[in-house]
């Protein structure tokens, strides 16, 4: 399994919902949270779709949690250089 090909397209399927979700947000008034773009994201995750494994690692939530809020705040395009 490549790490970051599934990486990078969790981090696409997730920033594809943080835009779905914050749009139906803007056009219709009603606020969001961070939980309403994890349920998008899994919702539309394909059966099998790998997830942690490993005793005491995070779950694929937590994962999608964390892509979610990097996204929203910005943290997610700040340049580590």
């Amino acid at each position: 399994m490549d790490m970051q090909a599934l990486a990078t397209d969790l981090i696409n399927r997730t920033h594809t919902a943080v835009e779905q979700v914050a749009g139906l947000a803007v056009h219709s008034g009603i606020t969001f949270k961070t939980s309403d773009i994890v349920d998008a994201v899994e919702r539309d995750l394909p059966s099998g779709y790998p997830a942690p494994t490993a005793e005491g690692s995070l779950t694929r939530r937590d994962v999608i949690t964390s892509m979610a809020e990097d996204i929203l705040s910005g943290a997610m395009y700040e340049d580590h250089a």
